[in-house]
């Protein structure tokens, strides 16, 4: 199989989809690999790397797209990239479509097999090609939400540990998935007063065993989560339901109850944002204020750490990437329930209920799509 990786062109995106050693993989394996020139350079590795590894370098992304029967990326594809997809091919990356529908209707009219590493699954009921980035984004919320909270960025010019005689920030993370778990040990290792909300119960007693010592923890009723932010100096936004848009925890109005420069982290934007005033930002600007609440909002947070979270996808993705080349989209996806699951457009249908759901398009199975 022809596999290319074009370079990312979504606004201050550094990652790439492919690492010199995932393109070593395929090339061992009898696969032709096309790079384009400079895509791994925002992430620390050189054309001469993926050189070294097999892969060719290729001058422009029209190019691979053209050439290449499975395209692998990170983000979305854009509006230019939809443009180049075809009929049959495979697209290989995180789509997001739930919140999208411009996204969605060019990825149903290009005819191509579109695969998200967003909704692929595990037998744990996991999202593994989605956890190594909600791992980055988790450990980052803290991080860029303590900035946020800095006077000179609109915030309450709290610091998030305090110092000996003041107390420390008040961090409220709803959700305790992955990207909340995550945030809550970053942010109670920094000092915080930290609580994490979240709807299960049996997650809340893992929580409460594992980390009782660092965070609290407390059940996400509408009544709780509403007293809990009234009190918080940063709200990090950590919930994802797979595939279909964000809930929207707090609403415009809501904001009024909120401390005067309190941060809203929204880590669930790529999938709409938990927060009603949520609106994508990027890395260059990444901050804006409403009603004097300020919000950082980035699409693509684990962009800002490219090297490690390139690395951390590659090693998720490179499996998966493999089965399609080896055997071919439909073999592959036959063979494994959870690569499935992460069909989402195959041949102009779209096969991801819960996209259909949120668009109201009409959706067919999976299933029957492999029929086709």
């Amino acid at each position: 199989m022809k596999i290319g990786c074009p370079k990312e062109i979504k606004p201050q995106e550094f990652r790439v989809g492919m690492t010199p050693n995932a393109a070593r993989e395929a090339v061992n394996a009898g696969h032709s690999v096309m790079i384009e020139t400079n895509a791994g350079a925002g992430a620390g590795f050189t054309d001469a790397d993926y050189v070294a590894a097999g892969a060719k370098i290729i001058g422009t992304a029209k190019e691979i797209f053209a050439a290449a029967d499975m395209i692998v990326k990170v983000k979305e594809p854009q509006a230019v990239e939809r443009a180049m997809l075809r009929e049959g091919q495979i697209l290989f990356t995180y789509l997001h479509l739930a919140p999208d529908p411009e996204q969605t209707h060019d990825l149903l009219k290009s005819g191509a097999t579109c695969i998200a590493y967003e909704t692929v699954t595990d037998d744990r009921g996991g999202l593994p090609l989605l956890a190594p980035m909600s791992e980055v984004a988790g450990r980052l919320a803290p991080q860029v939400g303590a900035w946020t909270l800095q006077k000179a960025n609109g915030g309450r010019g709290v610091l998030m540990g305090g110092v000996p005689g003041v107390l420390p920030a008040k961090v409220l993370v709803i959700g305790g998935g992955v990207v909340g778990t995550h945030a809550g040990k970053v942010a109670a290792g920094m000092g915080a007063d930290v609580t994490v909300l979240d709807r299960s119960v049996n997650r809340l007693r893992y929580l409460d065993d594992v980390f009782g010592g660092q965070f609290k923890c407390a059940y996400s009723d509408a009544a709780t989560t509403m007293e809990l932010a009234r009190q918080a100096d940063l709200i990090i936004g950590a919930v994802l339901i797979p595939g279909a848009a964000a809930p929207q925890l707090i609403s415009k109005a809501q904001l009024k109850e909120l401390k005067p420069g309190a941060a809203l982290v929204d880590v669930a934007i790529d999938q709409g944002g938990c927060f009603e005033t949520s609106r994508a930002t990027t890395h260059q600007d990444p901050i804006y204020e409403v009603d004097g609440i300020m919000h950082y909002c980035v699409a693509n947070m684990p962009g800002a750490v490219a090297r490690t979270s390139t690395l951390a996808l590659g090693n998720a993705t490179m499996p998966f990437m493999m089965a399609l080349a080896n055997k071919g989209w439909k073999k592959a996806c036959a063979d494994d329930k959870h690569l499935l699951n992460g069909l989402n457009v195959h041949a102009g249908k779209l096969t991801y209920e819960a996209v259909g759901t949120a668009l109201n398009l009409p959706t067919i199975s999976a299933a029957d799509a492999l029929k086709m």
